[in-house]
């Protein structure tokens, strides 16, 4: 127990913990900090996949409007296409939050993966023409980056769906 009381000892335990400890218990606190933010990263997307399921149910209680055929309905009443626009405010709602929570720019790995997802929901939906054409009235007031993300999606799937039809698809 002398040991303690000499002063190199304790130099060359001071010399230790900066060249070993330290970096070993900064390592270890980042990595934590990754895991923490991914498991946070899933909870979000899980929470924000049920919601989508959600309206998915919503959807199916309506089956009069037929919202999941590839073409619309022209056909509709009064209340049906009011129900219609309160259906499709709620999606954009929906989109809107995906958008905030998930989307970054330049991603990759599995937040990419997770990304593409709901652009590939948003592109579904924006083929639709009834949703395509209500999409300006949808955006007022939502937010400018994902008002702007969804809109150059609507346009690409429109432009797609032009071209398509030109070549007899």
């Amino acid at each position: 127990m002398s040991f303690l009381l000499d002063p190199g000892f304790w130099e060359v335990a001071s010399y230790i913990v900066t060249t070993l400890a330290l970096p070993f218990a900064i390592f270890l606190f980042v990595f934590e900090q990754h895991q923490a933010r991914d498991s946070e990263d899933e909870e979000a997307y899980q929470l924000l996949q049920d919601a989508y399921n959600d309206f998915l149910k919503i959807v199916l209680d309506n089956p009069d409007l037929q919202l999941r055929s590839a073409t619309s309905r022209s056909d509709l009443s009064d209340e049906q296409k009011e129900r219609t626009l309160i259906i499709f405010e709620m999606l954009i709602a929906l989109f809107e939050r995906a958008y905030i929570v998930s989307y970054v720019p330049h991603m990759r790995g599995v937040a990419l993966r997770r990304w593409h997802s709901w652009d590939d929901y948003m592109r579904e939906w924006c083929r639709r023409e009834d949703f395509y054409y209500l999409l300006p009235q949808l955006l007022r007031g939502e937010d400018k980056d994902f008002a702007d993300y969804i809109r150059v999606l609507a346009e690409e799937e429109r432009a797609d769906k032009l071209v398509n039809i030109g070549h007899g698809d």
